[in-house]
């Protein structure tokens, strides 16, 4: 009987033998009920090995459901959970198995998105290296002209900016999905936060014969360097997408609750295929041009969800892309 190989239970067994049998020789020298009282104990140590039997059985089924969790089974079943310490130790480790099991598929997913980020980063860096290493080789001929030159060194320079950019902003995302960004909280004007962050845009603006319609008023509270980041990946996002002549509109205004700032174009719009998908990293969508990464947008999101703000996109009713960015003043 496995029962009897239990140290614990042979230990309780001897004791009360031994307290029996001093009992028994006690009172029959005494009283003569030796008989009875032998009875009586020997009946009290058959109930205690059933009980003991019983759980040392559910303890035994505890084990082999915690076995088969760890050999890729379900969960602990919590229906069959009772009263008692027993049943308390059967509750907690079915919510410890449950919280092991979502960590486990955290793991897994954090696995599977960092094997395709790579891809994704690998992808991206791939390509623009394959051009450069082209171009080398023929800067290498002897019988290209130097105006040829010229143009192949400036080409060369385009795509190594693109390289350094695409870096500076994995570099950013990295330090945001790490924790280590610390946003800080202060007041600023809103005119002076769009001033800077289209400011490097607007040389290609004018080169695309675009128009940049700025209306600001009022403040927000807020890290000004990361949300001039933010505005500005949104604002080039736009410029990209809106065609020669077109025109790129941002109104800012700040209320009791938030500072809004919304950014619209005079392109195309989002199609609603790629709508749902805008924010993610590397997504680039059917009118994305060939030096988009498709990690801006995403970049902007982080920053703003990150100060504990909103940003949407969607289209406006006759055409052309809207972004509404809000800076809250307090927890929402």
């Amino acid at each position: 009987m496995k029962l009897l190989r239990n140290a614990e239970v042979m230990t309780a067994l001897g004791v009360q033998a031994i307290l029996t049998f001093i009992c028994c020789v006690f009172f029959q020298v005494y009283a003569g009920i030796g008989l009875h009282i032998f009875a009586v104990c020997a009946a009290f140590i058959v109930i205690y090995l059933v009980s003991t039997r019983r759980r040392y059985l559910k303890i035994a089924a505890l084990a082999g459901d915690i076995d088969k969790i760890l050999h890729g089974g379900d969960v602990l079943p919590i229906d069959n959970c009772t009263e008692g310490e027993l049943g308390i130790l059967q509750s907690e480790i079915y919510k410890m198995t449950v919280r092991l099991r979502e960590q486990q598929q955290n793991l897994k997913k954090d696995k599977t998105y960092l094997a395709d980020s790579i891809a994704d980063i690998s992808h991206q860096i791939r390509t623009p290296l394959t051009t450069i290493n082209l171009i080398v080789t023929r800067l290498m001929r002897g019988d290209i002209t130097d105006e040829k030159r010229l143009e192949l060194t400036r080409e060369l320079y385009g795509l190594l900016s693109r390289i350094d950019s695409l870096i500076t902003i994995l570099l950013k995302i990295s330090k945001l999905d790490a924790g280590t960004v610390v946003f800080e909280s202060e007041r600023h004007e809103l005119s002076s936060l769009i001033d800077t962050s289209s400011s490097p845009l607007l040389v290609p603006i004018e080169l695309r014969c675009q128009e940049l319609k700025i209306t600001a008023s009022g403040y927000f509270d807020g890290d000004f360097s990361w949300t001039c980041e933010a505005l500005s990946n949104i604002i080039k996002n736009c410029m990209e997408h809106t065609p020669t002549g077109g025109t790129i509109s941002v109104d800012a205004c700040e209320n009791p609750l938030y500072s809004e700032i919304i950014v619209t174009d005079t392109g195309n719009g989002i199609s609603k295929k790629d709508l749902p998908h805008i924010f993610e990293r590397f997504y680039k969508g059917e009118n994305s041009g060939e030096g988009s990464f498709g990690i801006g947008l995403a970049l902007a999101r982080m920053i703003v969800t990150g100060q504990g703000g909103t940003l949407k996109a969607e289209n406006l009713p006759h055409s052309g892309a809207k972004f509404t960015m809000r800076i809250y003043k307090g927890t929402v």
